[in-house]
């Protein structure tokens, strides 16, 4: 099954809560949330990976 990243930006100007990352089995394994920006505000420095 490929993996999930549950990220959370913490923009306080951001009204984004949690989103999702479904990964296909071609993202390489080294893929971190430092990859990816916010969808809603597009900041990359402010999201962080939720750890259950």
């Amino acid at each position: 099954m490929p993996a999930t990243l549950e990220v959370v930006c913490t923009d306080d100007d951001c009204t984004l809560d949690m989103f999702e990352l479904h990964y296909t089995y071609d993202m390489p394994d080294d893929t971190t949330v430092d990859d990816f920006s916010c969808p809603y505000c597009g900041g990359t420095s402010c999201l962080e990976e939720i750890e259950l």
